[in-house]
């Protein structure tokens, strides 16, 4: 890959000597999309996942099957491929290995400490909170049940509990009263990314919305797609629709809040920040991720390019002079009720027979309780319609184990 001023000016052959590499350090269905996007440069892609057929290798050009976490694998492969650049797509990864490579010139996704501070809900929200004094829920950190306690006490009723380490919802919960609190503690010490350790408490903001705002650093500045609403359950997205109604100043204040964090951890690429939008027009600074976010997979339905397409223009080097969305849409999850080997969708013939709809099914090899394992897309005149048509289609498709 040939760069000017940071800009790429060339592109190579895949399986070339003079092909462009890039490195996936996770292949779920988010990372999948990002490889079909970068197939569509000539990009040569290794994807790489902890268990093998992942969705992402499933479109690779090759992968390996590893523990992330594993230092001395993880710069094995590095030195092996010797890949452009190196994307991580989850957060379960060695991140001090990604530290010593970007020192030695390996280029890691947008870098290797916005990583490795996202990784760690402590260090990200002590970044957000006391660094850039951005306004947060209040928080407190609990190394034991004793500690939990405690804190519980200080926030008051309700709480939030999360591992410092995890994804997708897992180890989250809600504490309602003090009898509440045994529960959420064993789940948190399951959920984690890492098995059980410390986890962070924070006050339950009373909010009227939750939003995501998907923020584009690139050759050409910082952009960002319009606000995607979403709702969670169990801290995992269900559904999201964009644009999300907001009023001038949340937008004024949401972007900056992006702004001021994706500045922070810099380079470039796609990342999610997500944010609670609360009354008298407050926004509130949650989480943010330094790659394509669940929730913004319904701009695989709204815009010109999907949140996919601008994070593999953004780290190509490729300018983004504005991005373009063309309709209202919104995305359900599907979700697996029980665990499945060898995952089988029906109901697509029905499906598709509504307008403005699609589907998205990610191949995953199998699934425990409540994993995604597809996604149903639609338009319409406003974003709500086009959520209740896709919830409609959602509920008519089935998944099921292979016979």
């Amino acid at each position: 890959m040939c760069y000017e001023g940071g800009m790429a000016l060339s592109i190579g052959t895949p399986l070339s000597p003079h092909a462009t590499r890039v490195l996936l350090l996770g292949s779920g269905e988010l990372g999948k999309e990002v490889v079909i996007e970068l197939q569509r440069f000539g990009v040569e892609v290794i994807a790489c996942d902890r268990y093998a057929d992942a969705p992402a290798m499933q479109v690779a050009h090759r992968s390996h099957v590893f523990d992330m976490l594993d230092r001395v694998k993880l710069r094995a492969i590095v030195e092996q491929e010797k890949p452009h650049l190196i994307v991580p797509e989850i957060e379960a990864i060695a991140t001090p290995e990604l530290l010593a490579l970007e020192r030695e010139g390996w280029t890691v996704i947008p870098t290797a400490d916005a990583a490795r501070l996202t990784m760690d809900r402590e260090a990200i929200r002590r970044v957000a909170a006391e660094e850039l004094e951005l306004p947060t829920a209040k928080f407190q950190f609990a190394d034991s049940f004793e500690e939990l306690e405690a804190a519980a006490a200080k926030l008051g009723w309700p709480v939030v509990i999360k591992p410092i380490m995890s994804s997708s919802g897992k180890g989250q919960s809600v504490a309602r009263t003090p009898a509440d609190l045994s529960q959420c503690w064993a789940y948190s010490q399951t959920g984690g990314r890492t098995g059980a350790g410390r986890i962070i408490v924070e006050e339950f903001i009373e909010f009227e919305s939750e939003i995501t705002m998907l923020t584009v650093r690139s050759v050409t500045g910082t952009s960002y797609c319009d606000p995607v609403g979403h709702r969670q359950v169990g801290g995992d997205y269900v559904e999201s629709w964009q644009p999300h109604p907001m009023t001038a100043k949340q937008v004024e204040l949401a972007q900056m809040i992006a702004k001021r964090i994706t500045d922070r951890l810099g380079g470039r690429g796609l990342f999610g920040v997500e944010l609670f939008l609360c009354k008298d027009d407050r926004v509130i600074f949650s989480e943010v991720s330094p790659r394509p976010h669940d929730t913004g997979m319904v701009t695989m339905a709204t815009q010109v390019w999907s949140q996919f397409a601008l994070h593999a223009r953004a780290i190509l080097g490729l300018p983004i002079p504005q991005i373009t969305r063309y309709a209202a849409g919104a995305s359900v999850a599907l979700r697996a009720e029980g665990p499945l080997a060898s995952p089988m969708i029906h109901g697509l013939a029905e499906a598709y027979a509504v307008p403005d709809v699609d589907i998205r099914f990610f191949g995953k090899p199998s699934a425990t309780a409540r994993r995604r394992l597809g996604v149903v897309l639609a338009t319409g005149a406003t974003a709500a319609t086009a959520l209740v048509k896709a919830k409609q289609v959602a509920a008519g498709i089935t998944l099921t184990e292979a016979p």
